[in-house]
């Protein structure tokens, strides 16, 4: 499985990463449908709050809410205090400590 990930959001309090998954078994699948299909790959989001040292990763449901977030900015462009604010209650929903590797 190859992962693209594509910064969308960084701010000094803030940083949004769009996770897209692609996998090879995929394009094999396409090539031989005989063969088992493979499991569905999935995106997802990054919110990392820069301020607490924490991040939340949102996909399934979540990813798709945010999405829909994202496509209402692109069409409204949001001032950075509406987009900060956003982020903040995303941010709420984080626990998990940004580990740098």
């Amino acid at each position: 499985m190859v992962t693209a990930m594509h910064t969308l959001y960084d701010s000094d309090f803030f940083s949004v990463t769009h996770m897209m998954a692609s996998s090879q078994e995929a394009s094999e699948h396409e090539a031989a449908p005989d063969q088992e299909q493979p499991t569905l790959v999935r995106h997802g989001f990054e919110i990392v709050d820069k301020r607490s040292g924490k991040e939340v990763y949102l996909d399934g449901s979540w990813a798709e809410m945010f999405q829909q977030r994202i496509i209402e900015w692109q069409r409204n462009t949001p001032s950075e205090e509406e987009v900060e604010s956003t982020l903040a209650q995303y941010a709420e929903l984080a626990h998990t400590p940004v580990l740098v590797h």
